[in-house]
């Protein structure tokens, strides 16, 4: 295949994806928005809380591809824009997968080819540092529950995150370890030379990872919380803050499709914050506000992006 060719075909699958994932992201955001009574925006609370929600949006997207920006230095020289770039294009993959488990591999089919397996090993590093951060804040949200609002069931899920603490802590600083009884499986040993490149990621850099992660859930946990609080549900500020965490520990825990996880966040976010406020069409209305800006927006720039990835090489 002659270099020409391969530039067409690139810019013709690269379109191709581009207007599915664009046609997908249409229908379901008018699919919402068609279900929303207009009426519930025009009685909104004082417009700094919604400043303050699109603010942090713009902080939760350059914290989001710091991280991965630190990531994929640990394997070659990438430019920020480049990383940034790789980031929304991961965002444009993940809607259309379960639980966005396709953000990652996004991100790698726009860097390229080139370093693939180290690329999926400094990922590991990226996502169990993101479910750290999510288990981290969920555990603190289902001892205040089991605190506020006893139940066997709220009882079994705080054991259950306490275990997943332990397990994912020790994946994370202590995936080395794992090596020596991995080279126990035949099929496994030629892959443990890409295994070995996560034992060279320095702590100190994992640290750093792992405070950006922290840092990053915190961001899009006031912003829900602000974005509540313009759609004039009022919560007290500290228990409102580990009520909105552990919504999103739901939501990360519970199997679901980004674009047609809407009804979905609906249900558990008017479940657990009817305790605090009876107004369930706000509550609704913001669900729907951070499910815009913090999937759908990112997404519609990174699907554009997608036109420029060269599939073929």
């Amino acid at each position: 295949m002659n270099k020409n060719t391969k530039i067409w075909l690139n810019y013709l699958v690269g379109a191709a994806i581009s207007l599915l994932l664009l046609w997908n992201i249409y229908h379901q955001v008018n699919k919402q928005l068609a279900g929303m009574d207009a009426h519930v925006w025009k009685q909104t609370g004082p417009d700094l809380f919604l400043v303050l929600c699109i603010s942090l949006l713009f902080v939760n997207v350059l914290l989001e591809s710091g991280k991965w920006h630190l990531l994929t230095n640990s394997v070659e020289r990438v430019s920020y824009p480049r990383a940034l770039a790789s980031y929304l294009a991961g965002v444009a993959f993940s809607i259309i997968t379960p639980n966005r488990i396709g953000d990652y591999p996004g991100r790698i089919l726009y860097l390229g080819r080139s370093n693939t397996f180290r690329y999926i090993n400094v990922s590991v590093l990226g996502i169990m540092s993101q479910l750290s951060a999510i288990f981290l804040f969920g555990l603190c949200g289902l001892i205040y529950y089991n605190i506020a609002f006893p139940a066997p069931l709220a009882r079994l899920a705080l054991g259950l995150c306490v275990a997943a603490n332990i397990s994912i802590a020790i994946i994370y600083w202590r995936f080395e370890n794992w090596l020596p009884a991995l080279n126990q499986i035949k099929w496994l040993k030629k892959y443990l030379v890409y295994g070995r490149s996560l034992s060279r990621v320095a702590t100190q850099r994992q640290i750093i990872v792992l405070g950006l992660s922290i840092l990053r859930f915190g961001v899009f946990t006031a912003q829900y919380l602000f974005l509540l609080r313009w759609m004039n549900v009022d919560m007290p500020l500290g228990e409102g803050f580990i009520m909105v965490a552990l919504f999103f520990w739901v939501m990360a825990v519970i199997p679901s499709v980004a674009l047609s996880e809407l009804g979905l966040r609906g249900s558990i976010s008017v479940f657990l914050f009817h305790n605090f406020s009876p107004n369930t069409i706000g509550v609704l209305a913001a669900t729907m506000g951070i499910w815009l800006l913090n999937l759908i927006l990112p997404s519609i720039f990174g699907s554009i992006l997608i036109m420029r990835m060269r599939l073929l090489r």
